[in-house]
């Protein structure tokens, strides 16, 4: 059983889409920031694979990508015993409050989100409304949880603020009813990964170039070969310098993410200056890392029946907390809720 939710604990949320394998800047950038979150709130890690059809998906494809992602969860330190793990299509509220939040979310808040207009850019032949609309899916996946904090990087900021906006509208209009979520952005440890062929570009799963990504599952041997083909430079020198040297930055910000240690350790023990040292070790520094996970994650996807009854549970202890919420939204617009509230215990 997962922990109880308790007034004493801060509720933080968190998702991914299913939409293939993921990277080493997802883990460092994301995953394992999660995992000692769960020592001090009351944690929910959710696979949004509503959001993945905003995209043309494989429906075999779609299906095994959403147990892997699950998989990779708690392979990397999720504990479904102190977290609830489970899948947004599981628990039907997230699009039932989606529709509830579009009535409140401005069309000209969506037009301005960047990332609609990148992905509109990429899928120029299939621009959908669901595309255009996403923003308020997420907003629905936070605020049907009540949480208090929701771990975001640079790309995520922009959405979170809509969430606030959408939030304080409803609030402004009916009460207290939305727990308004504040951005969690670590002090440390979260690593801005990048591209191993365009370190300008953070490092994306679906980069057309296999040699710019590391995927959290690829084998030692290629994980070393992506590295030793990683872009740096002509200068000769191992620095932190994002302008000048921003291939160089990134592996010695990689090599700092998985091994824990500081910018000012990496520098003294690169200080050799040998380019071909410092992919080699950086390779073998991300290896050491995710071994462990990939031994987890072989472990967990033996057993897939296991797994989809590890989620069945997150699905329903989510469902339960997400139904208490959808009553009190409902019951402050008007809408009929006498038999949700029996189930819903309140």
């Amino acid at each position: 059983m997962a922990t109880q939710a308790s007034p004493a604990r801060k509720i933080a949320f968190s998702a991914a889409q299913p939409t293939g394998q993921l990277t080493i800047g997802n883990l460092f950038g994301a995953i394992q920031n999660w995992v000692p979150l769960q020592e001090h709130y009351d944690t929910l890690f959710c696979v949004v694979d509503l959001h993945a059809l905003t995209v043309r998906q494989d429906p075999q494809q779609l299906r095994r990508h959403i147990l892997e992602l699950a998989a990779i969860y708690m392979a990397s330190g999720v504990d479904p015993r102190q977290s609830e793990v489970f899948i947004q299509s599981q628990v039907p509220q997230h699009a039932e409050l989606a529709w509830i939040l579009s009535t409140f979310a401005q069309l000209g808040e969506l037009e301005r989100m960047t990332q609609f207009k990148d992905k509109a850019q990429r899928h120029r032949h299939n621009v959908n409304a669901g595309l255009f609309t996403y923003p308020v899916l997420m907003a629905a996946d936070i605020l049907l949880y009540g949480a208090h904090v929701v771990p975001v990087g640079e790309d995520q900021k922009q959405h979170l603020e809509l969430t606030r906006d959408i939030a304080i509208r409803f609030n402004n209009l009916f009460g207290p009813v939305l727990q308004i979520p504040e951005p969690l952005i670590p002090t440390q440890g979260a690593a801005r990964v990048r591209d191993l062929q365009y370190p300008e570009k953070k490092m994306s799963k679906s980069a057309e170039a296999e040699l710019s990504r590391v995927m959290i599952l690829d084998d030692d041997a290629t994980v070393l070969k992506k590295f030793k083909k990683a872009v740096t430079d002509s200068l000769g020198e191992i620095r932190f310098n994002e302008d000048a040297q921003a291939g160089v930055t990134n592996l010695l910000t990689i090599w700092c993410a998985a091994t824990g240690r500081r910018q000012e350790e990496a520098l003294d023990h690169f200080s050799h200056n040998m380019y071909g040292k410092l992919k080699v070790e950086t390779a073998e520094a991300v290896n050491a890392v995710l071994g462990p996970i990939r031994e987890n994650y072989r472990q967990l996807m033996a057993d897939p029946g296991e797994l989809e009854r590890i989620l069945n549970q997150g699905a329903e202890r989510a469902a339960h907390r997400a139904e208490k919420t959808m009553v009190q939204v409902m019951d402050v617009l008007g809408l009929p809720v006498a038999g949700r509230r029996m189930r819903a215990g309140v």
